[in-house]
């Protein structure tokens, strides 16, 4: 369990400074983001050299490899090649667009996938919440359906494994905590919460419930007025959402008025892969790259 986003900097750090693919790496987006994690990353730059030199020289980025290309999907090709031949730990969205960038990595010659769903994997400290938590899929699948959420679930578990975790309780959020026809994801949720009865989770305890009100899953309290027993209510180690925009809403909503410090990655390529968002301050920018640094295997 951890309280304080320096927590997961720590086993950041502890990993050695991991060699971070920036494809299409002129950026003013991500630049103070890559000085604030120095410690932990040796950026490489993939894109147009002449520019790259100059933004460097510009912005007084130290101790970073500079890698030519002649386009942004050739920049996206060539950070895969990076990490398949072994001289890149990770990659990271620069000033490339979002689907050049993901159908690069998911291709299946040249990428980094694997046989598992690429999902978004957000780690937030939430002021008013007694610990961190992570938050799936809040930016990658719109709208997964059964076996996609079972893969998200596999990945977001997979991640808290690295990071240390041996319990992990997981809220499978819903707007109600009873099955209803119109709501598929209730019953979806129902279903998968039976996992923990089988043999699923490998090297973990896991406790699986939902459909769980939002309220249910943060508050103790709630679950009692409730009538709801469980060792997930007001201690969830994961928030589950049914799809992305869900995610999406509730980490910006949480980000911009419950001063929620988030980082976040997308996970099931043969790396951990940065995505940001141009809005994100540089802070998250940083946080992003610490989480995706400690997810590393």
């Amino acid at each position: 369990m951890f309280k304080k986003f320096e927590e997961v900097a720590e086993i950041a750090k502890s990993k050695g400074r991991k060699r971070i693919a920036v494809v299409e790496g002129v950026s003013e987006e991500i630049v103070e983001g890559l000085k604030m994690a120095k410690e932990i990353v040796s950026p490489i730059l993939i894109g147009d050299a002449e520019k790259i030199g100059k933004f460097v020289e510009a912005y007084k980025i130290e101790d970073v490899q500079i890698v030519d290309s002649k386009s942004p999907l050739d920049s996206a090709l060539k950070a895969c090649e990076m990490v398949r031949n072994g001289s890149a730990d990770l990659i990271m969205k620069g000033k490339i667009d979002t689907p050049t960038f993901l159908r690069s990595l998911l291709d299946k010659e040249k990428g980094i996938r694997t046989d598992r769903v690429f999902s978004h994997i957000a780690i937030l400290e939430v002021p008013n919440y007694h610990k961190m938590v992570f938050l799936t899929d809040s930016g990658m699948n719109i709208r997964p359906d059964l076996k996609m959420k079972i893969g998200i679930l596999q990945n977001a578990i997979e991640v808290m494994k690295v990071l240390g975790y041996e319990e992990i309780k997981v809220a499978f959020l819903a707007s109600l905590e009873t099955l209803h026809e119109d709501m598929p994801e209730t019953i979806e949720f129902a279903a998968m919460s039976k996992l923990q009865d089988r043999p699923f989770f490998k090297g973990v305890k896991v406790y699986l419930d939902g459909p769980l009100g939002f309220d249910l899953a943060v508050s103790k309290k709630a679950a009692e007025l409730k009538g709801v027993t469980s060792p997930v209510c007001g201690d969830a180690d994961l928030w589950f959402v049914a799809d992305v925009a869900t995610g999406n809403i509730l980490a910006k909503a949480l980000i911009y008025l419950a001063k929620a410090k988030v980082g976040g990655m997308i996970y099931g390529a043969k790396v951990p892969v940065v995505l940001l968002s141009r809005a994100d301050a540089p802070e998250l920018k940083f946080y992003s790259i610490v989480s995706a640094v400690a997810a590393c295997g």
